[in-house]
């Protein structure tokens, strides 16, 4: 019964996020095909069952077509996915193409693999996604690789750059979506298990410890448990940009202010006591002291 409980509360809540994602950034609209890419994880797994749960509630029609593309990865289990998604009575389809035997070929053994496999990825799926006339392709990223992608741009692409929840392809085609936006990946990973979707692994990339994005994951993993709270402010902060403080003259007139129309100001404010939690400021300010000490 606890289990049951905590199955649906995780369900509403996952549900009042994805809802809100599909509705603050229009994700899908009535009589769009969706094409759900499901690679076997937990993230795919969790997005195809809620965005099932919307279906049934929302006040447009949409369909939902589920995706895997079978890579040819050894040992990978052909039969776990259709019979999964025969249980649910999804539309669905398996792609195959050996994208495996391309990465291994071009990519040095120790080397990260995830580059090349992604580009692969995505040119597959773009072009069946055309053929088959699909008007919006569904990813399961959720908050968290989307901080991620922010730090991973920040400290080695020197870009203030993530992962957007709507895109649209260089060549105006496909529109991409990311329903799981604002959903936290300790709730998916929690909703999964009580749900037992059967978990895919992959063995391309999966087990690769040296990626950077491991180490960012691991870098805000630490952040979240000494300071609760601070990876939604870091989420937050996506949406609530200030231009004025950056440093693009693409993104603001910085050569010609006295000319700028009045507007919402964004005074130079940053650290104002009254804009900054102080209790998070003296936890910071006791860690630095703590580490120089150390030193």
């Amino acid at each position: 019964m606890q289990v049951e409980s905590s199955q649906k509360q995780l369900a509403q809540q996952l549900r009042r996020n994805m809802g809100k994602a599909i509705s603050d950034f229009n994700m899908i609209e009535d009589g769009d095909k969706v094409m759900v890419c499901l690679s076997g994880g937990k993230d795919s797994f969790t997005m195809l069952d809620i965005l099932q749960q919307l279906q049934k509630k929302a006040p447009i029609k949409f369909e939902l077509v589920a995706v895997n593309l079978d890579q040819k990865q050894p040992g990978f289990p052909k039969d776990v996915l259709p019979k999964y998604l025969d249980s649910i009575g999804i539309s669905y389809h398996i792609i195959e193409e050996d994208t495996y035997s391309i990465v291994k070929d071009k990519i040095p053994e120790g080397k990260t693999t995830c580059s090349l496999c992604s580009r692969l990825r995505r040119g597959i799926i773009y072009s069946w996604a055309i053929k088959n006339e699909i008007t919006k392709i569904a990813l399961g990223h959720h908050r968290d690789d989307i901080i991620e992608t922010l730090f991973l741009n920040l400290f080695f692409g020197g870009k203030l750059k993530s992962m957007p929840p709507k895109l649209l392809s260089d060549d105006k085609n496909n529109t991409v979506i990311r329903p799981l936006a604002y959903a936290k990946e300790e709730d998916i990973a929690h909703y999964a298990e009580l749900k037992q979707f059967p978990i895919i692994p992959c063995n391309l990339c999966g087990s690769q410890e040296n990626l950077q994005r491991k180490q960012v994951k691991k870098m805000l993993s630490s952040w979240d448990i000494q300071f609760p709270g601070r990876l939604q402010s870091i989420f937050s902060a996506l949406s609530n940009v200030a231009p004025s403080h950056l440093l693009d003259p693409s993104l603001f007139p910085f050569k010609d202010l006295a000319n700028l129309e009045p507007g919402p100001s964004e005074s130079d404010t940053l650290f104002d006591k009254e804009d900054i939690n102080l209790d998070e400021f003296d936890k910071t300010q006791q860690h630095r002291l703590e580490i120089k000490n150390l030193s």
